[in-house]
């Protein structure tokens, strides 16, 4: 029997998984680790933080399994998207990475789309310039920072420096990769013009590989640390979004998932290169080689529940200790008691800015119709409520461009949630599932190691066996029906507010 692990380095916490061949968990151990936010709107994190986390995971389920490490046939790595990690000549990290969620390249971001143009960005990299994006974060540090800037020699994404830590190669994936602006989508490579265009050198840049393939083994070094073998190799991975579609299966035309993580993502699979002319939602390559997905995005959906529950649940959190089960069970069964709508009480999710529809990093939280009457209940589901209808926002976008959805998937913390799951079936009238594993990302980076190392031929026969359906929520006529009111109010504050977002800006 051969074995797998899977490595997700997301925003709170890594988690790492060993599956055996037909990929069954056999462990897994997580650490989590801070964020850092020294500005309204910045948002930060250590990588040394990520790279401990990962040899102690590591390490732990090695341990654990009991597992010769011979047997250890692949690992796989999965990570949040688009953080920029700088690194010197000699492999030493520069900065702190500014991740994802970062919101000061608006500056960069318009310097980008000048010198490029906003229709040729959008054809080469299927994006308009946004502030999450990696390249204006390069920008941002040649402009702001050029004492670190001078001193970089390599410049990765969070999973791939961790691949450097593991393997000593710079090397990434085109999933990841596609997050970064300074990709040409439609070819699967690094687009000289743009590189030209934003004065960045090449050679700055890893080699790229599609997801499933080799791109390293494990160093002596850290073969010591851990208890791995270095004859185990490491395939290119996936970033999260696209790493959690091949741990719900989808990797098929007609296929598609919703994600209710930090942030909330509404992904589909596609065969063939779909760009939105006006960018609301992106196109990126998939982890299946030759593929594609398309995918929007609100940037603070678990997010949004997590920050109410850490500033106003402490008798939550406190009854939830005494009980031994998790505050959002606690928090779901309180939101159960309260009608759709929330008593006339509407949230948008707006915690970091936004991204799909809006492309806004100015926007911020609102409670709208707040009123004497509403309770804590009120509000935890007008919160779940506000993301549900971001993800629809996204959902719309994508029928609107063709793509047709057969099956729903639900992951992420999030989508382990009844109540969120109906919600979401209720608001895209359709059924939306889950499948038996809850690895997700781990999953779906284990998958494409088990082809990197030559026990599956392809992802998609690898998914054939990994994916089982779990459970499934149907949609409520009567819900659907009062929901669609409440969605166009929902859909009508941003544009009311969107001066008003700009003038507190300033």
């Amino acid at each position: 029997m051969k074995y797998l692990i899977g490595i997700d380095i997301g925003t709170s916490a890594t988690k790492t998984v060993m599956f055996d061949e037909k990929f069954s968990v056999i462990c897994s151990s997580s650490q989590e680790y801070p964020m850092y936010q020294p500005q309204n709107g910045w948002a930060e994190q250590n990588p040394q933080d990520w790279r401990d986390a990962v040899l102690n995971t590591i390490k732990n389920v090695v341990s654990k399994s009991g597992v010769n490490a011979e047997d250890i046939a692949g690992i796989g790595l999965s990570g949040q998207m688009h953080g920029l990690v700088m690194l010197d000549e000699n492999g030493e990290v520069l900065r702190p990475s500014i991740i994802w969620c970062d919101q000061r390249t608006s500056k960069q971001c318009e310097e980008i789309t000048e010198k490029i143009g906003a229709e040729r960005l959008i054809e080469i990299t299927a994006n308009p310039a946004l502030t999450g994006f990696t390249a204006s974060k390069i920008l941002w540090v040649r402009e702001n920072e050029p004492e670190i800037y001078a001193k970089c020699n390599h410049i990765l994404l969070p999973k791939d420096y961790i691949r450097y830590v593991l393997t000593g190669e710079f090397a990434t994936e085109v999933s990841d990769a596609s997050g970064m602006q300074l990709m040409d989508i439609p070819n699967r490579c690094w687009s000289d013009e743009v590189l030209e265009k934003l004065d960045i050198d090449k050679a700055l840049l890893p080699k790229m590989y599609e997801s499933p393939e080799v791109t390293g083994t494990i160093t002596k070094e850290t073969a010591e640390m851990t208890g791995l073998s270095e004859n185990t190799v490491v395939v290119g991975g996936a970033g999260d979004n696209a790493a959690a579609a091949v741990g719900t299966g989808v990797v098929k035309e007609g296929r598609a998932f919703t994600t209710i993580g930090t942030s909330g993502v509404v992904f589909a699979h596609t065969d063939k290169v779909s760009i939105d002319p006006k960018g609301r939602v992106h196109t990126f390559c998939c982890a299946v080689p030759g593929c594609w997905h398309i995918m929007g995005v609100t940037q603070a959906a678990g997010l949004s529940l997590k920050w109410f529950r850490d500033n106003f649940c402490g008798d939550f959190m406190e009854k939830a200790e005494k009980e031994g089960v998790d505050p959002y069970y606690l928090m779901d069964k309180a939101a159960e008691q309260i009608p759709v709508g929330s008593n006339r009480l509407i949230y948008l999710p707006y915690l970091m800015g936004e991204r799909t529809p809006h492309l806004d990093p100015d926007c911020r939280g609102v409670f709208f119709g707040l009123s004497a009457i509403h309770t804590k209940a009120d509000m935890i589901r007008a919160v779940m409520e506000g993301v549900a209808y971001s993800l629809k926002n996204c959902n719309d976008i994508l029928n609107e461009m063709g793509t047709t959805v057969d099956e729903m998937m639900a992951c992420g913390g999030g989508g382990t949630s009844t109540l969120w799951r109906h919600m979401l079936a209720d608001l895209y009238g359709c059924d939306v599932k889950t499948v038996s594993s809850k690895e997700g990302p781990a999953l779906g980076v284990a998958i494409l190691a088990s082809v990197g190392a030559g026990i599956y031929g392809s992802v998609e026969s690898a998914c054939d066996t990994a994916i089982k359906i779990d459970k499934t929520c149907a949609p409520d006529k009567d819900n659907e029906e009062a929901y669609k009111k409440f969605y166009a109010v929902y859909n009508s504050l941003y544009g009311h507010l969107k001066d008003d977002f700009k003038a507190l800006t300033k």
